[in-house]
């Protein structure tokens, strides 16, 4: 499921890295739920970070889960970033045209943070443990548990 999951937010990721014309211009200004944080979002200042945030976020959290390295914190992260992708299309207690207040945002904010609290990187495929065992990283007890949570 980690590796799954990984490779779709992966793709939603590197196809907007991919494409120059991406924008989140279009989904910020449609918001129906707080559309006047979401219309700031959308300001010509602040756009190319929001954009920059949802190409590189999406692609290093799909790389997260499927090497298994830092998966705790960036499956907060990743949770955080689909929390900020539902509110737009929420208009109580629909989201968007066929949910009724559960949407697939809603099933990655709890699959990721299953994964932060499993230790998702340290079971199957997950390089988490290695990448704990490296000095750089055995050395700073914080930075160990920050990017794995490894004992």
């Amino acid at each position: 499921m980690r590796v799954a999951l990984g490779w779709l937010m992966f793709y939603a990721g590197i196809t907007k890295v991919l494409n120059p014309d991406w924008t989140a211009a279009g989904y910020l200004r449609g918001a129906k739920t707080f559309s006047g944080i979401y219309n700031f979002f959308a300001s010509p200042e602040i756009l190319p970070a929001i954009d920059f945030i949802n190409e590189w976020g999406l692609a290093l959290l799909g790389v997260s889960l499927i090497l298994g390295i830092g998966v705790r914190i960036t499956s907060w992260c990743g949770a955080a970033l689909m929390a900020l992708y539902y509110l737009p299309i929420l208009r109580f207690p629909y989201v968007g045209e066929h949910s009724y207040l559960v949407d697939e945002h809603i099933i990655y904010i709890l699959v990721l943070l299953y994964f932060s609290k499993a230790g998702a990187g340290r079971a199957w495929w997950g390089m988490e443990d290695w990448f704990a065992s490296l000095p750089f990283i055995r050395k700073n007890r914080k930075l160990k548990e920050l990017l794995g949570g490894c004992g």
